[in-house]
Formats: structure tokens, sequence, C-alpha cells
């Protein structure tokens, strides 16, 4: 079997930078084991698998090189770039349905999107889990605990900036990952997120961990707009609404890649 695969880096308007995700549109999904199997030869923070519904949406569903995960920003805001561009999807808006509900995505500009996310709360916690901060290497921090993710609250966007985690014991957090968070300089709000629980190390640019940090600045800074910087390597710039119960998130995608991969048995899965 040959199916199309594409690469293309999200919330950033140049290449090699924000983060990349491939991007596999499916007519019928293929085994879950092949499509960690794909995942991992893609050896990319995420592959998007997507299929089309008779109603017009589509089924999404997101696999790391090591595990599916429930919710993924930047590589649904990838899979929709590639349909706009590629796949001649010309509707107002995408609806993706995914295990974390119904996500909306809508074309905001020349290869930028607004991606709309169920917000996702968090409450602060007393009781640290094993490995938090021994991993982030800091004596002590507010800490708060989402459906998904720890967010630990820095002092300052240095104080981000500075984290050298030991991802040996941070992997210990029982959780998908850890997002450490502060108030930012040049942006409202300036983050990492770190999961290697899932395979990943530190992650470029996280969508869907902005469902839990954009709540909790907008009410700590008294404004439902916020830009947001997060501070990786290759970085990543969204600019995000709170509106009501969802997380509104706009960037910009750039296409790397266009190929085709194959799934025969017993031939290697690789990009033409």
């Amino acid at each position: 079997m040959r199916l199309p695969v594409y690469i293309a880096d999200a919330f950033t308007h140049k290449l090699f930078s924000g983060n990349p995700a491939a991007v596999c549109p499916l007519t019928d999904w293929l085994p879950d084991e092949l499509m960690q199997q794909i995942a991992a030869e893609n050896n990319l923070s995420e592959t998007v698998f997507f299929v089309p519904q008779q109603d017009g949406a589509f089924t999404v569903r997101w696999f790391t090189p090591t595990v599916e995960v429930k919710l993924c920003g930047h590589a649904t805001l990838a899979a929709a770039h590639i349909m706009y561009t590629e796949l001649s999807y010309d509707k107002e808006e995408i609806v993706f349905l995914s295990a974390s509900g119904k996500l909306v995505v809508t074309k905001v500009g020349e290869n930028k999107y607004q991606l709309d996310f169920p917000a996702n709360t968090c409450e602060e916690v007393t009781d640290m889990p094993e490995g938090l901060f021994e991993g982030l290497k800091i004596a002590h921090a507010p800490v708060f605990k989402s459906s998904f993710d720890y967010m630990v609250v820095l002092p300052s966007q240095q104080a981000v900036e500075d984290l050298q985690p030991a991802f040996s014991e941070l992997a210990k957090v029982k959780a998908r990952g850890v997002i450490c968070t502060a108030k930012g300089e040049a942006s409202d709000v300036v983050a990492r997120c770190f999961y290697p629980q899932s395979g990943i190390n530190e992650d470029p640019v996280t969508g869907s961990a902005h469902t839990i940090i954009i709540p909790y600045w907008a009410k700590q800074l008294g404004k439902n707009q916020l830009k947001s910087t997060q501070l990786s390597k290759r970085k990543g710039y969204l600019d995000c609404e709170l509106r009501g119960e969802r997380v509104l998130m706009r960037g910009e995608v750039v296409t790397y890649l266009k190929g085709t991969f194959f799934t025969e048995e017993n031939k290697p899965v690789v990009a033409e």
C-alpha cells in the first residue's frame, strides 16, 4: 500500500522552526500497531492521521514515536494546512472529532489558521509528584494539575529559559508531561513543555498545553487575549484567546515535505 505523507512546521512563518508534524490523510483507518510504527519511523513529536466522515467532519488521531495521545494542537494545525494547500479543501472550517471532543479549525490568513479547542482548567496541588522538582532541578514553585499535565509556574521568563531538566527524573511524574510557564517579557506568556513520558523530552511548540496555560494566565493577567512564546530551541509563537470554555490559538504553518510511505508487509516504512 502506498499512502501520501506530508511534513509541515507549525506555529511558525519560516522553515526549520516551530514544531514539525507528519500528516497522513487516510480514507480508512490503518491498524493501531501500524500507525504507531509509522509514527516511530517518522520520529517527530507527532504524526497525525485523519479519516473523513459522511457528515463532512473528520476523525483525527495523534501518535508520538511511542504512544497515542488524546490531544495535539500543532499537528492539528499542520493537518488543516495540508488540507487547504494540498488536498483542495475549500469549506470555511474543518471539524475534527477526537478523543478530546470537537475541534474546529478555520483559515484566517495566508497559511495562518485558528484552532478552537476545549479549555482545560487546572487546580493547585500541594502533594508533589515524585520526580517533579528533582527533574526540574528547582526547590519550590506553585504546581497545578490538569487532566493531562502538571503545570509549574516560575517567577520569571529567565527562570523558564534557564531550566536544564534531568529527563530520567522528570519521566517519573505520572502525567502526560510537565509544563513550565511564566509571565513573558516580549510576549504575555512564555512556556516550555517536557514529555519524556511520551517519548519527547522537550516539545518545540505545544498547542494542547495552551488549553491549560491560557485559562490560568487569563485569570492572572485580567485579560482574555494573550500572546505566547514557547522557548524551545526552535521557538514557537501563538496568538491565543480564552472565549468561554474554549481556547482559540492562531498560528502559521509552512510545508516542508511531500512524499509517499509504503506499508506492504516486510517492507520498511520510508518517505520518498
